[in-house]
């Protein structure tokens, strides 16, 4: 898939609980920087921007091009989608009408890719729709559990598409459930960010194709966009900002920083989406993108560019300093960079009367056919991702009926071959061939929570995520 035709790229295609590690802004060291006071400003325009994006039936995304990426924005910035609606009319307000898109059975299209679902899955989450519960049937997390790389773990698409594997370990580690658990075991964290180092260039930055094992490629110039979010990536997944890998990608961002403007000199040229990647990456690290490294000798700082390059008081974004207007999609990259956030932000508490901060399917329907994102770890280096299709025949289903699916209803195939006992309720003594054994036993977590012995009673609902580990 080309750099442009990636449906989490926003140039000409696509101008991709706490926010995804978000930053706030401390007050900066110095006049020359952009003030606390110029990036409420900024925010305040930005929204008014953002709102005036919504089609008269409310939504922001449809087929093709669209703008669902203004929800990680306006939750950034501090508006509910839920808040947002064409003249004031609350039966279109912005997140229904988009859980409504989610919910059909031809979204997103005939032939998806990894990337619809984790845009779906951060803008989702900043919309105020928990992921996994869309509705009965649309479990976010599941479907992207579903592009994982068996023959390559820790890769999520075809790996040759490496922004596939970023936004994945963002999503799922962004995209957290309503009170704020991670919802994907550490072992799958760590998975992924293993496979984002590999593709760390030498130059210390990250490109959009895969780099692994290919001197060629890890020798190539890296891209502003794609480090901003690769490093968040890392971050998101546990990685601290002290990391040696994020310290050398901290060293290529300073290293593109145009003096005069503070802007990143990206691959394409100086632009609003290069930059709000950039930024939204240091935010996503805990790194003050107005300090130190990023404050040039002429007293600028990306900020500074980003703040320069929206129209107030209209408040859109150019995503080219000759632009003479503002795009859709610079606007959503500069303002939630400006307000701090990485790739998403949790939904602000509705200022709607009775509008709840989160909505998500509450139950399975029964004979209606369902999604659950399955993980099993063996302990020894084994690991299975997958979604797993059933039709529950109640509002719960258990543990037994999940893995005892997995074995011919997963994708891909293979995370669970067997399981024993194969009927009950009690305690799972083997999983694929793999036994209790003292104190090593198969334990299992739901939705993040602490792990426990597995039994297949246990019951299960609608969306959880749910993980096995073998150990003590």
């Amino acid at each position: 898939m080309s750099r442009t035709s990636s449906p989490v790229l926003r140039r000409s295609a696509l101008a991709a609980v706490a926010a995804v590690g978000a930053l706030a802004l401390t007050a900066p060291p110095a006049a020359a920087t952009t003030t606390p006071a110029q990036i409420a400003t900024s925010k305040t325009n930005g929204v008014a921007y953002l709102k005036s994006l919504q089609a008269a039936d409310g939504s922001y995304a449809g087929p093709g091009l669209s703008n669902e990426w203004a929800f990680s924005a306006l939750a950034a910035a501090g508006t509910a989608a839920v808040d947002v609606a064409p003249g004031g009319d609350p039966s279109k307000n912005a997140r229904t009408v988009y859980r409504d898109l989610l919910s059909t059975g031809g979204w997103p299209s005939a032939s998806p890719v990894v990337t619809d679902y984790e845009r779906a899955a951060l803008n989702a989450y900043a919309a105020g729709v928990d992921p996994a519960r869309v509705s009965a049937s649309r479990n976010l997390i599941a479907d992207i559990h579903r592009y994982w790389q068996t023959a390559e773990p820790g890769y999520f698409g075809p790996p040759g598409n490496f922004n596939g594997t970023v936004f994945a370990a963002l999503a799922l580690n962004g995209a957290r459930t309503p009170s704020g658990q991670l919802r994907v075991p550490q072992t799958l964290r760590n998975a992924m960010a293993t496979r984002i180092r590999a593709n760390q260039h030498n130059d210390g930055g990250w490109n959009h194709g895969k780099a692994e094992g290919s001197a060629t490629e890890l020798a190539k110039t890296s891209d502003i966009d794609m480090t901003g979010a690769a490093m968040a990536a890392l971050c998101v997944s546990g990685v601290p900002n002290t990391d040696a890998d994020i310290v050398r990608a901290r060293a290529f961002l300073k290293s593109k920083l145009v003096a005069g403007s503070g802007a990143f000199n990206a691959m394409f040229g100086v632009n609003t989406n290069s930059n709000g990647w950039a930024v939204s990456g240091l935010n996503a690290c805990g790194i003050n993108a107005q300090t130190g490294d990023f404050l040039t000798a002429m007293g600028k700082t990306p900020l500074d560019f980003l703040i320069a390059q929206q129209f107030n008081p209209g408040g859109g974004f150019r995503y080219l300093p000759s632009d003479t207007g503002p795009s859709a999609y610079a606007s959503s990259d500069g303002m939630r960079a400006v307000a701090g956030a990485g790739f998403t932000a949790a939904p602000p508490v509705p200022v709607t009367p009775g509008a709840p901060q989160w909505v998500g399917e509450g139950s399975f329907t029964s004979g209606t056919a369902a999604t659950l994102a399955l993980t099993v770890d063996d302990g020894a280096g084994g690991l299975g991702v997958c979604s797993v299709t059933l039709t529950p025949t109640g509002p719960t289903t258990t543990l037994g009926a999940v893995l005892d699916a997995a074995r011919t209803a997963a994708t891909p195939a293979g995370c669970v071959t067997s399981v024993a006992p194969s009927s009950g309720t009690g305690a799972v003594t083997s999983l694929n061939g793999k036994a209790n054994s003292g104190s090593g036993t198969w334990k299992a977590s739901l939705d993040g929570s602490s792990f426990a012995a597995a039994a297949r009673g246990t019951a299960v609902g609608v969306g959880d995520t749910i993980a096995l580990r073998w150990g003590a």
